[in-house]
């Protein structure tokens, strides 16, 4: 299809926003979302607040700002929902994460409490770490299902909304195997959900749900969530955008932007030695093996998809990645990511890096979900729905179309998100190929 003949329809009227999961995450995206209203404080990290985008020639001098060039919903458009374990009102959750200091929080504490959370489904079996009784009951899980269909409704129609986006903030569950058969085909799944299936874990049926209302929904967790066959195919069906997985923040994000560097310059790897320390609530959950199953495929990928250790044997075929997480509570949501690594250049000889990434867990992902929220949004005004790859550059373990690998590279996502930004609105990808010696 000629990119000049997309149709982006206007982001008239509200847009809701859906969190499950109201924590430290959650609360630090919507009382800054809030702050940012106010005048308090800038939205540092968000691309869609100050990121520019460059158009056409670089003798042109067009760079605008993305939220200029193209039509995006406005932090004034957004309204906040979601659900949780615990009763506490968006203030009350966000002064016990300890992310926010408390004279900034006071500032916005009318417009906070006013965010309470919706009852949540849970179940103790899929996040042994965490206990809740603010919580939905029903006989199957496709009753649950329902449950959440209704708050959504619910939701919608009584802040008159236009549309809706859902992000999961919530807890990492344990590992599920995908190459199960009831995740490769949408009738087995639908099956599955109503015979209580004990593979089907609570963010499943979130995610299910959003897409059965028509909502684009992201997963900011290592769980399965979405990222089978079945949903993908509900997601086609239903002309849904969906997105994930794992939100891209601390120590993954440094290898990211450090590996495709190494790649560059031909560098070898004879190793990666990383461990984090963290106390909020994400690193008691991750306290668990079978939780730490998750958070572990989701990030020891990275490395093996951007150096490509089969087409750079000689440089990474024998590379050695390990990863850690340890549970500290003195630290909150400061985590501390150490990274080792061993590399090796001109005739083997052998060097090394080391980095002591000192960064703050909420802070870092909060942005990635206002983000998210505003470009899943214009993903489905512009009748985009299935995997939303060109978002790859917010998660550790991006989906990909079937028989696709994921792009890691941040600096190709990022070329490919504001390529796609482009082709909306009809304006000349950028290829960075330079013909001014032909001129």
């Amino acid at each position: 299809m000629d990119s000049k003949e997309i149709n982006i329809k206007e982001p008239k009227g509200k847009l809701g926003v859906l969190l499950p999961g109201m924590g430290a995450v959650a609360t630090t995206f919507v009382a800054g979302v809030m702050a940012v209203k106010k005048g308090i404080a800038k939205p540092v990290g968000s691309v869609t607040q100050i990121g520019t985008i460059r158009l056409g020639k670089r003798t042109e001098n067009r760079s605008p700002l993305i939220k200029d060039f193209i039509a995006l919903a406005g932090l004034e458009d957004l309204v906040f929902g979601g659900w949780d374990i615990f009763e506490d009102n968006c203030y009350q959750a966000a002064k016990k994460a300890g992310v926010l200091d408390r004279y900034m929080l006071e500032q916005i504490k009318p417009e906070l409490e006013k965010v309470k959370p919706w009852t949540a489904v849970f179940d103790k079996k899929y996040v042994k770490k965490l206990d809740g009784t603010h919580i939905k009951s029903g006989n199957t899980k496709m009753e649950l299902v329902d449950q959440i269909r209704q708050d959504i409704q619910n939701f919608k129609k009584e802040n008159n909304l236009d549309r809706m986006a859902m992000v999961w903030c919530g807890s990492t569950e344990i590992y599920m195997d995908p190459s199960e058969d009831i995740f490769n085909d949408l009738d087995a799944f639908e099956k599955a959900i109503r015979e209580n299936h004990p593979s089907i874990a609570p963010s499943m049926l979130y995610a299910y749900a959003a897409i059965a209302e028509g909502v684009p929904y992201a997963n900011g967790a290592p769980n399965l969530s979405v990222d089978f066959p079945a949903l993908v195919e509900f997601a086609k069906k239903k002309g849904v955008p969906i997105m994930g997985k794992d939100f891209k923040t601390g120590q993954t994000l440094m290898k990211t932007i450090l590996a495709p560097g190494l790649k560059a310059r031909y560098l070898g790897l004879n190793g990666w030695f990383s461990t984090n320390i963290l106390g909020n609530r994400d690193g008691e959950v991750l306290d668990d093996p079978e939780s730490f199953k998750s958070k572990e495929v989701s990030k020891l990928g990275v490395l093996e998809h951007i150096l490509q250790p089969t087409v750079y044997p000689d440089l990474y075929g024998d590379m050695y990645h390990k990863v850690r997480i340890n549970y500290y509570p003195p630290r909150g949501d400061n985590k501390e990511g150490w990274d080792n690594i061993d590399i090796f250049g001109w005739l083997g000889y052998p060097m090394q890096i080391k980095i002591d990434f000192l960064c703050r867990d909420s802070i870092l992902a909060a942005p990635i979900v206002l983000d998210l929220i505003i470009f899943m949004d214009l993903a489905a005004r512009s009748g985009m729905k299935g995997i939303q790859e060109w978002l790859s550059f917010y998660f550790k373990s991006p989906q990909a179309a079937e028989g696709l690998y994921p792009e890691h590279d941040i600096f190709i996502q990022l070329m490919k998100l504001k390529n796609t930004l482009r082709y909306l609105k009809g304006e000349e990808l950028i290829t960075h190929l330079g013909l001014e010696y032909y001129d």
